[in-house]
């Protein structure tokens, strides 16, 4: 979507219970990586599942404009690599569009070439903070000419050669961690990365599954040293995306808020470093059972069956934000129909997400009637059960698909109905939102 495109509100209904078996797409952090890291290896790697959202599909169109060819062929994707090391100067900018992944994780793929690459995006990735992943490329030797405040757009200019670095990321971040050992990838030598609080571990698994020279060692208090060897080869793989968790948080919260509700939702990722939203739900009383786990790629997955449940408020430890930092919207809402307080910390990161998720998160629960109160890093949100008060408000989304699908899901259990300014937006992430919401039986409009 063009965020300077015309506004396209909706609004959610009380519904009737929700019922059915549904799947959710692919997994939006290993369809990002499926598409760079086939287009990066030697021979041809194929796709199923992918998520075709429209911020994955900019990190297809960014690959290919730096030499991959990719091409769907059925319910397929096919990549043809270029090879380690072989990546083409892009002729024109690369345009992310809202795509925060994709365009962190291409600057450690391609800013350490020996060649000028330039970073673009709509009005709301242009807004959003780039030094944390540009310091450490900076340490390698890259060049970077920035909008103020390290901003898009932004153009990097490599070394000739690339130094390794032993990097130990200042905060807890999947994006920053994966571009540095994306980084690592052309450069000659270890390249090392510390992280003191695990983050989603999908870039290390899959490159290893590519065949990367990768190591991972933890210590006694759980801090991850990751090693990575430049300049080795990787060889095309057959990947299939198991379902996004984050994605199927909404259809969660929806049954469980929703009285007399019961949904299953299959092939969902359950990776232990993803799953902090099922946990806090399930201290919460929530009615989640996991059915017919099984490893499918390297990745544990599962199907959910989730059931209608009386929530109570709970205190969620910082340390868990991590594995949900995604999912702090949609749980808030979910909190709103608890008995007593949640208490979110340690949500620092949200203030620099899409937009000032923490923010909007409060200010919507506000504008429909939740008590709750907002910190620097955390939310209070005192509940009302049944939704009895809730609901007749409108939301601001401020360009951000996880605030527009979670308000949504609030008016599905609310006395009155929720509003959004824009779902236009949902689709970078979930374009099969809506359908799958009607297929259960939501009524959203």
């Amino acid at each position: 979507m063009a965020h300077d495109a015309k506004a396209n509100p909706a609004t959610a209904r009380r519904s009737r219970p929700l019922a059915g078996t549904v799947r959710v797409p692919g997994d939006k952090s290993i369809s990002h990586r499926s598409l760079m890291f086939g287009g990066l290896a030697s021979g041809i790697t194929r796709i199923t599942g992918l998520l075709e959202g429209e911020d994955v599909l900019r990190t297809g169109e960014a690959m290919k404009a730096l030499g991959a060819k990719i091409e769907r062929n059925g319910a397929e994707w096919v990549v043809h690599g270029v090879g380690n090391g072989c990546l083409l100067e892009p002729e024109a900018p690369l345009d992310f569009g809202n795509a925060g992944t994709g365009s962190r994780l291409t600057m450690g793929l391609a800013g350490v070439y020996d060649m000028a690459t330039t970073f673009i995006g709509d009005a709301s990735l242009s807004k959003r903070p780039m030094g944390r992943v540009l310091d450490p490329l900076r340490l390698m030797g890259v060049q970077v000419d920035a909008a103020p405040g390290d901003r898009m757009p932004l153009t990097l200019r490599g070394p000739r050669t690339a130094a390794p670095i032993h990097y130990r990321v200042p905060m807890a971040s999947a994006q920053v961690k994966s571009a540095v050992l994306l980084a690592g990838l052309n450069t000659p030598g270890v390249t090392t990365v510390v992280e003191t609080v695990m983050t989603r571990d999908h870039t290390e698994k899959m490159l290893r599954g590519f065949g990367a020279d990768l190591s991972v060692e933890t210590d006694r208090d759980g801090v991850r040293t990751i090693r990575i060897q430049g300049q080795g080869k990787l060889l095309g793989q057959t990947i299939a995306v198991p379902g996004d968790p984050s994605s199927a948080a909404f259809l969660i919260v929806a049954a469980l808020i929703v009285p007399g509700s019961q949904v299953t939702i299959e092939n969902v990722l359950l990776n232990a470093t993803r799953t902090g939203l099922i946990a806090t739900l399930q201290e919460m009383g929530a009615s989640i059972d996991i059915l017919h786990r099984r490893n499918a790629g390297g990745e544990d997955v599962g199907d959910l069956r989730v059931r209608h449940s009386r929530l109570k408020g709970v205190t969620v430890p910082p340390e868990r934000a991590p594995s949900m930092i995604d999912e702090y919207p949609v749980l808030a809402v979910a909190a709103s129909f608890a008995e007593g307080e949640t208490r979110m910390q340690g949500l620092d990161e949200l203030r620099v997400k899409e937009s000032d998720r923490l923010s909007a998160v409060a200010n919507g629960l506000k504008a429909n009637g939740v008590d709750c109160d907002e910190g620097k890093d955390w939310l209070a949100v005192r509940g009302a059960p049944d939704g009895k008060g809730l609901g007749g408000g409108a939301v601001e989304t401020h360009l951000d698909h996880r605030i527009a699908m979670s308000f949504l899901v609030m008016g599905l259990a609310a006395q009155k109905d929720v509003s959004i300014d824009d779902a236009g937006m949902i689709a970078t992430s979930f374009p099969e939102f809506m359908g799958l919401m009607a297929q259960i039986g939501a009524e959203i409009g």
